[in-house]
């Protein structure tokens, strides 16, 4: 955090595209003292980062309402009630501000190594922030420079995929050509690698859109896109500075990774840093176990059958794999499931049992991958945790990936990936796949055919769950259709019974249709019957939740794409509404 200064200029909150891209941001020294001298564009720059990094809340909460998430309703964008004239977003403030600095640092008389270092910084930000837009509205306004009031270019249309996208590119080129800083141990500033580290995310995700988003006519260039995400992944791969986190302990190291005050330098590239001695906190514990404070995420039961055997077996290849019981159906399975949702066995740091709480998950299945395990963290914002951004294993994923796409993956490539994951994750087994799961393909799945790109999705959802990154990926499979799997919960052999549901023995929930007049002390009593909730078979089967609602969670293409708020087109007529909204 030495140079991660994130409090030198307060820019104003300005909303829509007329209201800002014509303003002088505001600050506490004046352009040309900014310009003029190293330490203070330093400044300006480190202040980009203010609204760039996400925060820890966001990226936790990023995969929330996604197709493996259920939520206290379904995803906003399904909702009837949403629409162009009540949505928000559109928001451009942040480019203006990048685009300041770069209108006004091409002229400084600084260093030239050390003014080339900043732009390149400043130039990450603005491909960041432009491939976001594109994810979520397709074509938008290219904007390069910081618009003057009488400007026209404040009111010209969407201009083409294909132009922002090769701009994106360009400036991420840049930044990786021109920033100074190849690694960085604390993982809080922008460094050459986390600039390769985009590149691979954004070229995978532009390429595959490609591929598979036919109706764009843009399959001539999907390849491209991805031999560039194959090509930034190896620089990273090639230069030998990060690993997988691994101290040999299968049953910590993954969780370790989000749940420690300083992030692993040897597989984190950028995190979001929260510190006890900077004051500096987050509320995840709050988010993932409080019944009011967010949605009351909760992983479907389709997500956990997904994960292996700890042999490596297929967990879906047993017979009546949908009627195990929660504590048999942890047993036994990946490492990382018992790191990522509670179960057997887990407990707080001063020892209490913690089995799954019914009050908060819909499911049964709940989340702890960011909850550390001082339980006074969940009614308090005590989190010390350091949330990542970019890490390692996603680069091996995103190299792995690409070359599947490219039809170049070979059994070195999984050995130099998707293995090495497993392992450190404790999978014994992992060798090259040659049959194809079928249940993979057919919940998943239905259109891919290749064993080996199948297995890279699967590592893709258990790796990287709940880091933000879900909806990006069901966008540019185009796999919409995901998104209105039912939300199934864990299976329920008979109602009325108290279940220990933490492995221990001690009889803590019991799946009622009615609260009884009379309760067992420590055992909660999981109404699942009513409007929004039951069982599949009735007095038996997997927990259905927000079943009343699967209609209105079908699947329409428009949903690829966000409306523009009808305020923004009303203020400039060129642009033209998203597709279908």
């Amino acid at each position: 955090m030495k140079k991660l200064i994130w409090i030198a200029i307060i820019i104003s909150s300005l909303q829509g595209c007329t209201k800002f891209l014509d303003k002088q941001p505001f600050a506490s020294i004046t352009p040309d003292k900014v310009f003029s001298n190293a330490s203070d564009m330093a400044l300006y720059v480190n202040s980009l980062y203010i609204n760039q990094i996400p925060t820890g809340n966001d990226i936790a909460q990023g995969d929330g309402n996604t197709d493996y998430i259920s939520s206290n309703n379904i995803p906003s964008m399904m909702q009837a009630s949403t629409t162009p004239d009540n949505i928000g977003g559109w928001s451009w403030t942040t480019l203006r501000n990048i685009n300041y600095f770069l209108d006004n640092a091409a002229g400084s008389t600084i260093d030239n190594t050390v003014k080339s270092n900043y732009i390149g910084i400043a130039r990450f930000f603005r491909a960041w922030f432009y491939y976001g837009m594109v994810k979520t509205y397709g074509d938008v306004p290219w904007y390069s420079h910081a618009m003057d009031p009488a400007d026209s270019a404040l009111y010209k249309p969407r201009d083409s995929r294909v132009l922002v996208m090769d701009s994106v590119v360009a400036d991420l080129d840049y930044a990786i050509a021109n920033i100074t800083l190849t690694k960085d141990n604390g993982c809080s500033n922008i460094t050459k690698m986390t600039a390769l580290a985009l590149k691979a995310r954004v070229c995978l995700f532009e390429g595959t859109f490609r591929k598979y988003h036919t109706e764009l006519n843009l399959t001539a260039t999907a390849n491209d896109y991805l031999n560039a995400a194959v090509a930034a992944a190896t620089q990273i791969m090639s230069a030998k500075q990060y690993s997988l986190h691994n101290t040999n302990s299968p049953y910590s190291d993954y969780r370790s990774l989000f749940t420690t005050e300083t992030p692993f330098f040897d597989e984190i590239i950028l995190a979001r840093i929260y510190n006890n001695s900077l004051k500096l906190w987050n509320n995840l514990n709050a988010i993932f176990y409080s019944t009011t404070l967010s949605g009351r995420y909760s992983p479907t039961k389709q997500f956990i059958d997904t994960y292996l055997n700890l042999d490596g077996s297929r967990f879906t290849d047993q017979p009546m794999f949908d009627t195990i019981f929660f504590v048999n159906e942890m047993k036994n399975r990946d490492p990382r499931l018992q790191q990522t949702v509670r179960c057997n066995g887990y407990k707080y740091s001063d020892g209490t049992s913690a089995p799954p709480d019914y009050a908060y998950t819909f499911t049964g299945y709940q989340i702890m991958k960011y909850s550390i395990d001082n339980k006074l963290a969940n009614t308090s914002t005590i989190n010390n945790n350091s949330i990542p951004i970019f890490r390692y294993a996603e680069v091996l994923l995103n190299y792995a990936e690409a070359k599947a796409e490219l039809g170049q993956f070979t059994a070195t490539d999984w050995n130099n990936t998707i293995k090495l994951i497993r392992q450190r994750a404790g999978i014994q087994n992992s060798n090259y796949p040659t049959v194809i799961d079928s249940y993979l393909q057919t919940t998943y799945f239905p259109d891919i055919a290749d064993a080996a790109l199948l297995e890279i999705r699967r590592e893709r959802g258990t790796e990287l769950f709940c880091e933000g990154l879900r909806f990006d990926d069901i966008r540019r499979w185009k796999e919409g259709p995901m998104m209105s799997l039912p939300y199934l919960g864990v299976y329920v052999p008979q109602l009325n019974k108290p279940y220990a549901m933490n492995g221990d023995g001690v009889l803590n929930v019991s799946f009622v249709t009615a609260a009884p007049s009379s309760k067992q002390p420590g055992v909660v009593y999981d109404l699942v019957a009513g409007s929004t909730i039951s069982l599949t078979n009735g007095s038996s089967g997997n927990i259905h939740w927000l079943y009343n609602m699967d209609s209105q969670r079908k699947w329409n293409d428009k949903y690829y794409y966000q409306p523009i708020p009808t305020s923004q087109i009303v203020l400039n007529p060129a642009l033209t509404q998203s597709p279908g909204w």
